[in-house]
């Protein structure tokens, strides 16, 4: 599939940028149209925790297109513009273990120090446009786990777990956030959106679970009937994308619009007869 501008106001590109090293970058190709100390910053953990940026491109560029400074770390693998295309390989070691997860939880830390950074850096291109009480992370599967374990940095305003929830043991053998138990969820101290495939993703008990456990901050929980592979391959990152773009214009600027799809007995998502939403914790 091609990759895409997205279709918001803000059309997008990808870019590694040499000051940041192996993540690949998603932004506003004109950043003169966001306006000063209005970029949006969405740190990304990727499905797999694989080293490749650009494995959710279309949904990343997507959410870019919105006016947001998304970061993924690694390198540009996949796609047909692929700078450093991915090599033959992975899996469990012979013995049954795995080796370390190519991307961790402080890869997104870093991702995150840089965006802030850069935006009182001068020279910078990104100098006085982002907008520090504005930052989301968010991740796929293995980088939803990521996201969890990142979710207590007190920058961090909004959280998006999509395909993933924590094991119940806490013993999974993939190690690295894999491995957190539930009680990471109480690092959480924002309101956070769960997005779930269905009974047939394979991260839906556990992220049910998730759900059920978290009882200090607001939670929604929908399910769209995708199994574990989401929309994220879709054009422009499929209904997945939008679900997303709705809470983090919800949560990061109190867009009213996209708050209709969560709030409320007649929720654009509750009318929605392809998805279902549970909500808990909201005053």
């Amino acid at each position: 599939m091609p990759d895409t501008a997205g279709d918001g106001p803000y059309p997008s590109i990808m870019e590694v940028d040499p000051a940041l090293g192996d993540y690949v970058v998603y932004r506003p190709a004109d950043l003169s149209m966001v306006g000063p100390g209005k970029l949006g910053v969405f740190v990304w953990g990727n499905g797999g925790c694989v080293d490749d940026g650009a494995s959710s491109r279309q949904q990343l560029s997507e959410i870019a297109s919105y006016g947001y400074l998304v970061i993924a770390p690694g390198k540009w693998r996949s796609g047909p513009n692929a700078k450093d295309p991915r090599v033959a390989g992975g899996g469990p070691n012979p013995d049954g273990s795995f080796p370390p997860l190519p991307t961790t939880a402080d890869d997104l830390r870093k991702a995150l120090d840089w965006a802030l950074g850069e935006d009182g850096r001068a020279g910078s291109k990104y100098a006085g446009l982002v907008n520090h009480a504005a930052v989301a992370v968010g991740g796929y599967s293995c980088g939803g786990a990521q996201a969890i374990d990142v979710s207590g940095d007190w920058r961090i305003r909004t959280v998006v777990i999509q395909n993933s929830g924590l094991f119940n043991t806490g013993a999974s053998r993939m190690g690295g956030s894999m491995a957190l138990g539930k009680q990471a969820l109480d690092r959480l101290h924002t309101p956070v959106l769960y997005l779930l495939g269905g009974p047939t993703d394979i991260a839906y008990p556990n992220g049910t679970d998730d759900f059920a456990r978290i009882g200090r901050v607001p939670i929604v929980l929908v399910n769209i009937p995708t199994g574990h592979g989401g929309t994220y391959n879709d054009p422009e990152g499929g209904k997945g994308a939008r679900i997303v773009i709705d809470w983090l214009e919800w949560q990061l600027r109190g867009d009213a619009k996209a708050k209709a799809s969560f709030v409320g007995e007649d929720c654009n998502l509750c009318r929605d007869p392809d998805a279902t939403i549970a909500r808990k914790n909201f005053p």
